[in-house]
Parts: structure tokens; sequence; C-alpha cells
């Protein structure tokens, strides 16, 4: 348990984690194909902490929105103002009192020398392939933080056995308006004529379920569902609809989070949230999740007698990269048992967690393009930083599953074709490499203008969106 850490170290830890991932692949990559990297830091702005070793300093910077592996360039100065000055040779016969650098060596290369840097250690010098290289390494390593956390925990915890096959809830699916004939309650018997025992099983069939149908047989009589054709839904699309019973009661509350601050116990059934009867957990978290900093009352049943308890969940960005969602911190009481697994299907499982972010992501991004999302519903810093808290009172598998999530955001949002962002200096490479020479000075600098005003007017976005929330839960607005 996390319960006691303080805020600010588990804000640190997980932007930490994910920087440092991102930059060492950039730093790793450059160093492979020798690209001189003078400087290798965690934020922007004055250092508060540096050394250095080898060739290169390591610098933790004062402004913690990021971070950069400084790099060898003809095109020094476009980035001279984020990424520490430009790298000029230090005097070699410095008068005196001359200011030096902090870490001049009369035998070292700029900027801690008097050495020019050989043209073979340019950025430029190195031919497109590693370029693409130096550039993709961030997200690559973004991505395979996520993809190691994922399968390290589908390691840890097993596979989850429920041995039920009773359906908890059914949601609609537009494109299969047959599954409107199940119900909460319903037993499932047989998938395509296979039966079933547990929960797993049900999974299992839909997986295999061979032709253009899945007809499921429950305790009321059968259902067929058409899939995989025009304007049918998928098999993913059908199971995702159908889940398990999982009664509403809690098993466990986290110290200091919404349900123990409520007043919530282990133990207590859940019979309504916000006036509504729940008769489901899913039911009971759909309500939590639909009202993030807002009041919701809870009637729960303690030793035998009704008890009338407020809560209000916390807020927290959304997996999918949607409307931030309600968490208070309450588990339900355990009905699955874990049984362990392989190493080869935990990494199947880590892939399959890893890209299943990635693609909600991607998703995500066509809906704020196309309208159906709104900038509102974007998190930032302040967000990300109190999800991290509320991580960290829930335990280390939490904090590690809030690391790969952002990991693999940040891996994504690197990726858009904005100079300054990885996405659009691989565009800039590339349109260099067919126009056989490089952009005018006048045009980088442009570009690079262009960059920084897009991710200044994210930033004010994300910052009063967090902000706003922040105090509509502070005041219950």
């Amino acid at each position: 348990m996390l319960s006691g850490v303080l805020p600010w170290l588990s804000i640190i830890l997980v932007f930490g984690v994910v920087i440092f991932v991102h930059e060492l692949g950039h730093f790793l990559a450059a160093k492979a194909t020798g690209v001189y990297a003078p400087r290798f830091s965690i934020g922007f702005g004055p250092a508060i902490w540096s050394r250095k070793w080898g060739e290169t300093e390591y610098v933790l910077a004062s402004v913690p929105l990021g971070g950069y592996v400084r790099m060898a360039s003809r095109d020094d100065s476009s980035m001279a103002i984020l990424e520490g000055g430009t790298e000029q040779p230090a005097p070699e016969h410095p008068s005196e009192g001359e200011a030096l650098p902090r870490w001049y060596d009369p035998e070292a290369m700029a900027p801690f020398g008097p050495k020019p840097i050989p043209e073979n250690r340019l950025f430029e010098s190195k031919s497109l392939p590693a370029r693409l290289v130096i550039m993709l390494a961030g997200v690559t390593m973004n991505m395979l933080l996520a993809f190691v956390i994922y399968c390290a925990m589908a390691y840890a915890q097993g596979l989850p056995l429920l041995r039920t096959r009773v359906i908890g809830d059914v949601r609609t699916v537009a494109s299969a308006p047959a599954l409107a004939q199940l119900r909460s309650g319903d037993t499932v018997r047989a998938i395509d004529g296979r039966t079933v025992s547990t929960w797993n099983d049900v999974d299992s069939r839909f997986d295999s379920a061979p032709g253009p149908t899945i007809t499921l047989t429950t305790n009321r009589g059968t259902v067929t569902v058409p899939v995989g054709a025009p304007n049918t839904a998928t098999r993913d699309s059908v199971a995702g609809a159908i889940v398990p019973y999982l009664a509403p009661v809690i098993g466990k509350v986290v110290g200091g989070m919404p349900a123990a601050r409520g007043g919530l116990e282990a133990g207590d059934s859940v019979v309504t949230v916000a006036g509504d009867t729940v008769r489901t957990w899913y039911e009971m978290t759909s309500h939590v999740q639909q009202s993030p900093g807002k009041k919701v009352e809870f009637t729960v049943v303690r030793h035998g007698s009704a008890r009338a308890i407020t809560v209000r969940p916390d807020s927290v960005p959304a997996e999918d990269g949607g409307p931030p969602i309600g968490i208070i911190g309450a588990y339900q009481r355990s009905d699955i048992e874990h049984l362990p697994i392989s190493i080869g299907r935990a990494l199947n499982d880590g892939w399959q967690q890893t890209w299943g972010v990635a693609s909600s992501v991607v998703t995500a991004l066509r809906r704020l393009l196309n309208g159906t999302l709104s900038v509102r519903e974007l998190s930032g810093p302040v967000a990300i930083g109190h999800a991290s808290y509320v991580a960290a009172q829930a335990g280390w598998a939490t904090v590690l599953r809030l690391i790969a999530i952002i990991s693999v955001n940040l891996a994504i949002f690197n990726l858009l074709p904005v100079p300054i962002l990885d996405g659009g200096q691989i565009l800039v490479n590339v349109a260099e490499a067919v126009k056989g020479s490089a952009l005018s000075l006048r045009t980088r600098e442009y570009l690079m203008r262009f960059g920084l005003a897009v991710i200044a007017l994210l930033f004010v976005i994300v910052m009063y969106n967090d902000i706003t929330r922040l105090v509509k839960n502070l005041f219950g607005l």
C-alpha cells in the first residue's frame, strides 16, 4: 500500500518514469547512431541538479513539464531557448574572469570545451533511416514500458476465473438489436451449441465462435446475433456488451479515498445509488463513473439495517482518453479466483492490453477531430497529478496501471504531426529527404513557432479544464 505516500512523491513517480523512459529512448538511439548528445534533461529551464558523465550532462530542471535530449545539430538555434542555449565551443584560452561552462574541460567538445563538434557527430549527418530511428525511439520506449507493465501484472495476478454463468448487465449495441432479448439475471447455458460452466468459458466461446452469427442459449431461450457482416456488430462488441453478474457488495475500501471518507465499509451491500436501485456491481460503478466530483447518495445494508451515506467520487482521466470518470476507492467482494498462467500467456495478455489502450486513444483523437468529443473533456497535468495521488492511495498495481496508460497516451500524442513533437519532426525530415535539401532557416523558424503556439494553446485548454474541475470538486458545484 502507498496510502502514506505524499502527493508530490506520487506525481513525481508517475510523471518522472514516463518522461525518463521516453527521453531515454531518444538518448540511446542517438548514442547508438553516433550523434553527439551533450545534455539529457528531465524538465526544462534552470537546472536544480546536474552531473556530467562522459560527454553528457544529466540534468533535473525546474519546470517539470517534459524533458529533452540535446543533440548536436547544424540548426542549433531553433531549439536553443527550450534546451539550454546554443552549443558554442568554450574558449581554448579563457581570459581572467571570463565565465566558463560549469563542466568546463579543455579537452572536451562544445559546450563544455573548446573543441568543435565533428561533422559526423551532427544529427543531420546521419542517414534518413538513422534519424527516423532516433525520433521514433521515444514513443517506442513508451509503448515498450506499457507492454512490460501489462505483462508483469498479468503474470503476477494470474488468470481471473469467475465461476458464474449469470448475466449481470447487457449494454446497448446499435448494430446488434437482438441483444435486447437478453436480461440481467439470465443464465448462459451454451454458446453456438457448446456448453459453458464459467464466465471464462463464455469469453472463450465468443472468441472462437465460427460463422456469421453467435447463438446464445439461456434459461429463457435462444438468441441469435448476426456478426461480422456490414451493418452488423463485431464479435468483440457483442462480447463486451454482456457482462457477468457480480453482487453489489463492497469487499475492500481504500483508506483516504472517497468511499472511506464517506463512511462506506467492507461488507456493505449497496441497495441504491443516486436514488436508483442497483442489483449488480456494474450498475453501482456506472453511477459512480458518471459522477466525477459530484455528491452521490448511497443506501447500504450493514449488519441487517439500512444506512444512508454520501460520497463524492474523485475525478480521474478515463483510460480511453474520453471524459474524466469518477472513482471512490471501493472494491467488489472477491468472487474471482486467480489461476497461474504461463509467460507466453502473460506476453499475449500484455500485448492485447497495450494495443487496446492505444486503439482507444486513437479513437478519442478521431472523435476530437470530427467534433464528437469536446476539448472540454481533455485532461492535463493537474488531473494527471491528482490521478497519480489517487492511484498511490490505492496501491502499487494501480500506480503501475496509471503509468502504463499515461505512457501510451504520451506515445500517441508525440506522433501527432505538430512541429516540435516527434511526429512533426519526422514529417520535416521526410519532406527534406524528398526535397533533396534542408528547409530554410526561416521556414524552420515558422514551423517551430507554429508548433509552440499549438502546444501552448493545448496547455491553456487542459489547464483551464483541470482547474475548473478542481474548483467544482472542492465546492461541489
